[in-house]
């Protein structure tokens, strides 16, 4: 710490030292005419000869990363977004004010230049600067080994300094903007509407969650943040937009992992007059059109393992999942006693007081979902997990329900939608007395929905899909804290 507040005295006389020649080390407007990229991408392959000949002028800017002083010259290298571009600053074709300023620049100093394309004696292409404008002092040093640093939790924290270090990162969160420009488009390409609906719920509703509580003053009233916009989503199916879906963020009041952040993006989508086996033939669609614009192919490389996304994928029902990956009887999905000498003899740690249905879930958790690294829908979800989807026609203890996997973890999960608002109070019922006995999670009865649901809904599909695991899975990221500018971290001591 002494050594940073030693370096920082230095700069900051340095940067009395730039006022007192007249210099403002924070400046105002500065006209960019290019861009890193664009100039190595359309010059940076072309020879001393031909850079000579065609005298290429160019005007830029960016973050100094590093620099090299020799005599009465240096070079600089200057990091424009994710590139970088080096610079030549000569005595002779500077202005005096502006070589002077060249004696004050430190690494993380802000510049813009003027000059002509040229290449150096080492072949390296390179901007022989006429003009200099300085932009920013930087007060702190750039880390020297951020590659090296063993404690991501500094990266996630100060991701300023890891996007500046770091320029993999830059392509990372593009690759993320890319993601969500594709699946709008995709959407709005086959007629579906974009809406936003209510962050803050009166109801907490849509998922099994524990969500965040606030108070508003005004009216008096707690809200919470929404776990999921599908309750909202299907009011709008109810009232007459056949196809509906939003990209935005939940909150849910859940721990911190590599796949879990309090604060996530979903994408929730909505179909009338279709069922869950619609959405399948959609996600396969989806998910593989993405890979092919933002990888160029559908095969694709995640933490060593090569994932197919080519359609069709793997459907496999959540019970026979169950039973054949660990070999067990069909008996344990009825017979509690055997749920848990199964659960115990698989080492899953189960609380015994559990119903069966809470009991075979931690098995799949535990047990199925790992092996489902290839892309997979498992389908047919028991109605004690499923309390907003459709039971089946053939029978009635299940639902049209289907989570896909892939690379061992869950990436959507949609279903054909309850609508039949009857059946819905008495599930919502049956939730509420599972939250009276202790579970956090389990649904309130939500009127107003209730009350949607009885002026008709027709025959709807909707699902969710997690986009940052999404993108965790098309940037070859084994964490979500890599994908999420700024994931929530502890306190800093």
């Amino acid at each position: 710490m002494d050594e940073l507040n030693e370096q920082r005295q230095q700069r900051i006389k340095k940067l009395e030292q730039l006022r007192a020649s007249g210099v403002a080390p924070y400046g105002g407007r500065f006209e960019i005419k290019d861009r890193a990229e664009r100039l190595i991408a359309v010059h940076g392959e072309k020879s001393k000869e031909v850079l000579e000949q065609e005298k290429i002028t160019c005007t830029f800017a960016g973050r100094v990363v590093a620099l090299r002083r020799f005599g009465k010259a240096a070079f600089a290298v200057l990091q424009d977004g994710s590139d970088r571009l080096q610079v030549y600053l000569k005595k002779d074709l500077l202005s005096p004010q502006a070589y002077a300023v060249t004696e004050q620049l430190d690494l993380g100093d802000w510049i813009g230049v003027t000059g002509t394309l040229f290449r150096t004696k080492t072949n390296e292409f390179t901007v022989e600067v006429k003009e200099l404008t300085f932009l920013s002092k930087a007060l702190r040093p750039l880390p020297e080994k951020w590659h090296g640093l063993t404690d991501v939790e500094t990266r996630y924290r100060q991701r300023y300094v890891d996007l500046i270090a770091n320029p993999d990162v830059h392509g990372i969160f593009a690759a993320r903007s890319r993601i969500i420009a594709g699946i709008r488009s995709f959407l709005i390409d086959r007629g579906f509407l974009e809406v936003e609906t209510p962050m803050m719920h009166p109801i907490p509703g849509g998922a099994a969650a524990k969500p965040f509580v606030t108070h508003h003053n005004a009216l008096g009233v707690d809200l919470y943040l929404r776990i999921a916009p599908e309750l909202y989503l299907k009011r709008l199916i109810v009232g007459g937009f056949p196809r509906v879906f939003e990209i935005n963020r939940n909150f849910r009041n859940e721990g911190i992992s590599t796949i879990h952040n309090p604060e996530f993006t979903m994408l929730e989508f909505y179909v009338a007059y279709a069922d869950y086996q619609d959405l399948i033939a959609l996600t396969e669609q989806l998910v593989s059109t993405l890979a092919s614009q933002l990888l160029g192919k559908t095969t694709i490389d995640y933490q060593g393992k090569a994932i197919d996304l080519a359609p069709p994928w793997r459907r496999w029902s959540y019970h026979q999942a169950i039973l054949e990956v660990n070999g067990l009887d069909e008996s344990v999905l009825r017979d509690r006693d055997k749920a848990l000498a199964a659960a115990k003899t698989l080492n899953v740690a189960v609380d015994p007081a559990w119903p069966l249905f809470n009991i075979v879930n931690e098995i799949f958790e535990e047990t199925v979902e790992p092996n489902l690294q290839q892309p997979t829908f498992v389908t047919d979800y028991p109605i004690e997990i499923s309390p907003l989807a459709r039971r089946k026609d053939s029978d009635p203890a299940l639902t049209d329900r289907f989570e896909l996997y892939i690379a061992g973890r869950e990436i959507a999960n949609a279903f054909s939608e309850l609508n039949d608002p009857l059946d819905q109070r008495e599930r919502f019922e049956g939730q509420a007395a599972q939250r009276e006995a202790g579970d956090e999670e389990a649904h309130l009865v939500d009127e107003d929905f209730l009350r949607a649901l009885e002026y008709g809904m027709p025959p709807t599909a909707g699902e969710g899909i997690g986009i940052d695991r999404l993108v965790m899975l098309f940037t070859n990221q084994a964490s979500i804290r890599d994908v999420v500018l700024f994931p929530q971290l502890r306190p800093e001591k």
